[in-house]
């Protein structure tokens, strides 16, 4: 997997692209910077909205980051954008997770 600078670069190069947006988010979160990787998961779901993975990540990073409520809330959006796109794995798991922490 390429560094979080590396990711960055490319993401600067494409910005459109919705893994690369993904990867660095996800790379915030395994060094541990919640906040950030909560503003890069946002950034992500605001750019391509139907994007679950987002979804999902985004509200473990939330978890992180010690905001509960929000988490919840993004669980249930996940929840109702993975049912649309028929996603009904990822539905399942933001499910399980949601009743986790309620």
């Amino acid at each position: 997997m390429p560094s979080l600078e590396q990711l960055l670069v490319l993401l600067e190069a494409d910005p459109g692209d919705a893994f690369l947006r993904y990867g660095v988010a996800m790379e915030y979160a395994k060094q541990g910077r919640a906040e950030e990787a909560v503003a890069a998961f946002a950034e992500l779901r605001r750019r391509h909205p139907d994007y679950v993975p987002g979804y999902f990540m985004g509200a473990r990073a939330q978890e992180q980051a010690g905001e509960v409520e929000a988490a919840k809330g993004l669980y249930r959006e996940g929840i109702a954008v993975a049912h649309r796109v028929g996603d009904e794995h990822a539905a399942s798991e933001m499910g399980t997770a949601l009743m986790a922490i309620e």
